[in-house]
């Protein structure tokens, strides 16, 4: 819970997912001076690339070296049993193997992150707030499985990763606006609503808000 890569475009820098999921809670770096860690980004409407049209990812890490981010609106054609069975897991219910699973980016779409309310001791997790975490490894699947894994579990394939600078970037070029991370969209909303809810966190009604429009 490998790595295939797409052509640089918003989103897609070479961040190593390993710098964050993979590390243990305990070590995780306190965010930075300026940091959008526990942030949600949100797609501006113009914003026309097709991996991120109308999304919102939360930014698990960001720093002078990067930002990594998960896209949490988009779900896969695929659910979670199809994962568990490439990891030789069985799910214990029905309820359990069709929970949805949602594409995280456009880089290592093979890899899983499962973000999680905090709970649990496993091998691989990053802390991104006292509210939410992302873990990497097996055992956290193999409890899901069960029906014994972390509350509010979903699983995402891939990420979202920007080079020094580049999110930075993208944001004086109105690509993305952002607000503090609210637990009500990661684990409440409906996949469909979490864009518009996000935006709602601003006070904004995407539906009249101009393409054109600069920063809410």
């Amino acid at each position: 819970m490998t790595a295939k890569d797409s052509p640089q475009a918003p989103g897609t820098a070479a961040t190593a997912p390993d710098e964050a999921a993979g590390r243990e809670a305990g070590d995780a770096p306190a965010p930075e001076a300026g940091s959008l860690t526990n942030h949600l980004l949100i797609a501006m409407p113009q914003l026309s690339d097709p991996n991120f049209v109308q999304t919102v990812a939360l930014i698990c890490e960001h720093s002078d070296k990067g930002a990594l981010g998960i896209v949490l609106n988009k779900p896969l054609p695929m659910k979670l049993s199809d994962v568990l069975s490439q990891l030789k897991l069985e799910p214990s219910s029905t309820s359990i193997a069709e929970q949805p699973v949602l594409r995280g980016g456009p880089m290592n779409t093979d890899r899983g992150f499962v973000l999680h309310r905090p709970g649990g001791e496993w091998d691989h997790t990053h802390k991104v707030s006292d509210s939410i975490q992302v873990t990497t490894s097996r055992d956290v699947l193999a409890a899901m499985a069960r029906g014994e894994g972390p509350s509010d579990a979903f699983i995402a394939l891939g990420y979202a990763g920007w080079e020094s600078g580049q999110l930075e970037r993208e944001l004086r070029e109105n690509a993305w606006t952002c607000v503090p991370m609210d637990p009500r969209v990661v684990f409440d909303l409906p996949f469909e609503d979490r864009w518009a809810g996000a935006w709602r966190l601003l006070g904004i009604d995407v539906e009249r808000l101009s393409p054109e429009a600069g920063h809410a």
